[in-house]
Formats: structure tokens, sequence, C-alpha cells
């Protein structure tokens, strides 16, 4: 369900009036959802059934207002979500925008989905992936600060996202078993022969090297500036790149509505929605459900692959 104060259940009611590839079973609050249906612009969706599984019954929260209600109401439908995809109920988790400032409010010390399920997972080493109309992304460092992101990149966790980039190929649609990943640099022209950092020569280079010799169809550091543009043209199927910015810029320019947020290394499918819990407008019908309709469709394709 996400955040019962963002717009999580608006979109799922209307994704869901839309959506009919295979069942959903939504995990999350009857009140908070049944008020999402009462309030849908959708005419189907007074009529919508909604399977549903209940995590929380707090029923008391403020609309667009991060609190500790909300953030226990989230914290609930993911272990409950998480926990059925383990036993092999469900084919793939499906997520809506949860609230970092709610989590913590909460008392969880997790930044986002991402970290919450591997823990979940018996923490796994999982990565963050992006894959749009025009762009696949996977990311080496997540939800660290600039600073902090700098310091976590390693010869290790680098190899890890090329490694992790070419396990999901399956569920993308790529021309070919084999996917072309280009690994762009942290610093600026991929650091100019060490001109500009050594992060390229220390750790980034000698990753590519080692996922080359595993067979990996690996190629750069390339210039994060035009790395991109290359990706769109065709001469890549996924970018690795740095920082959680560094990539998601380049996703989003290409337009939020048709990118997925895909957790890589979870022992399911785990895809998202590509925007946040928009507090600014939630419980206004205002939210688009185009994203969530779009992710959907997606993982109902990758799993039937």
């Amino acid at each position: 369900m996400g955040d019962p104060a963002g717009v999580g259940p608006e979109i799922i009611i209307d994704a869901l009036c839309e959506f009919s590839a295979r069942p959903v079973v939504v995990f999350g609050e009857r009140a908070v959802l049944e008020r999402a249906k009462r309030m849908s612009p959708n005419p189907r969706a007074s009529a919508l059934e909604l399977t549903l599984v209940e995590t929380s019954v707090e029923s008391k929260y403020s609309d667009g207002i991060a609190s500790a209600a909300s953030g226990r109401a989230s914290i609930a439908s993911i272990e409950g979500a998480t926990q059925a995809c383990l036993s092999g109920d469900f084919a793939a988790l499906i997520t809506t925008p949860i609230n970092k400032t709610a989590l913590r409010l909460a008392g969880s010390s997790f930044p986002g989905h991402t970290e919450m399920l591997a823990s979940l997972c018996g923490d796994r080493s999982v990565a963050m992936m992006f894959a749009s109309n025009a762009l696949n992304v996977m990311l080496v460092t997540i939800h660290l600060s600039l600073r902090d992101a700098i310091d976590a990149i390693s010869t290790e966790t680098v190899a890890r996202a090329i490694q992790q980039a070419h396990d999901a190929a399956p569920w993308l649609s790529i021309n070919g078993q084999r996917p072309r990943i280009a690994v762009a640099g942290l610093n600026p022209h991929a650091s100019e022969d060490g001109l500009f950092g050594q992060e390229e020569a220390l750790y980034i280079e000698p990753a590519i090297r080692e996922c080359q010799m595993r067979g990996i169809d690996v190629s750069g550091p390339y210039p994060p500036d035009t790395i991109f543009m290359r990706a769109k043209r065709g001469e890549f199927d996924i970018v690795v790149a740095m920082t959680h910015d560094h990539g998601l810029i380049a996703v989003k320019l290409d337009g939020i509505d048709h990118a997925v947020n895909v957790t890589v290394g979870l022992p399911f499918l785990r895809a998202s929605v590509d925007h946040g819990t928009a507090y600014d407008i939630a419980w206004r019908g205002a939210a688009s459900s185009k994203n969530l309709l779009h992710v959907l469709n997606w993982a109902h394709s990758a799993i039937s692959k």
C-alpha cells in the first residue's frame, strides 16, 4: 500500500481499475483503500473488488504529513508482502511510495525500501536498477550522502553492480542474452587519465577487467556526461552509474511515467514506481497512476518470460 498519507492508496485503486493481466493482492489497510475508492475519479473504482491482506488498522493519518503512524503502516505492509513472497505465494512484489521521515518516526533505521527488503530477505546483497523505455541504469551506491557514496566505491562494489546488471538482463527488453554493459566514471571526463581523480584507476577499471574475465560484455569507464546519450542511441543495453543522482537524473529526464525501479538480488522480483509519496497532492484527486500501471505491466511481462 505504501504510505497511507501519500498518493500510494490512490494510485493503487486507479491502476487496478485498468490492469487485468493477472490477479493482484494488496497488502495494506482496508479503511484507507476504501477511502481511496470513494475519492477516485475513475468511474470503475466503485465496482472494484479488492483482494486484500490487512496488515494495519490504525486509520488515523493526516493527509500529506509524515507521522509515526503512517510509518508503522508502511512497514507493516512491506513486511507482510515480503514474507508472502518469500513463502512462494506470489511471483512479484510491487511497491508504492513510502516516506523516509515517516519510517524514522516509526523507529526504523532503514532509508528506503531497498535496504529494508535486503534485511527482510536475510541481508542479501542487492542493487537498485531503473528500467525505462530508453535507458536501463544500475547504481553502485544508493541512499548515501555524496561524500559517503564516494567512499563506498571500491573494486568489489563496482564489480558486484556490473554482475548484477548482467544477471538482470532476462527481465529487460534486450536483444540477445548477453547485455552490453557500459560503466560510467565517477569524475569529470572519467578522470582524464588521473587529472581529475583516482577512483577510475584504483577501483572502476580493475572491476571492469575482473568482470570481463568472467565473460561479461562490459566496457568503460566512460565520461558520465555522454554515456547516457550513447546508451539512448543504442550502443549499450545497461549503464552502471556510481551514485544515486548520477544515474537517476538521466532516467527521470526520459520521463517518470515510463521508468521502473527494480531491486536486483532478491529471491523474487520487486518493482516499484519511480516517484515519491507526493505529499503536496496526496488525497486531492490529482495523483496520476500512469507510472504504477506501467510498473504492473512491466512486471507482468518480466515474470512471463
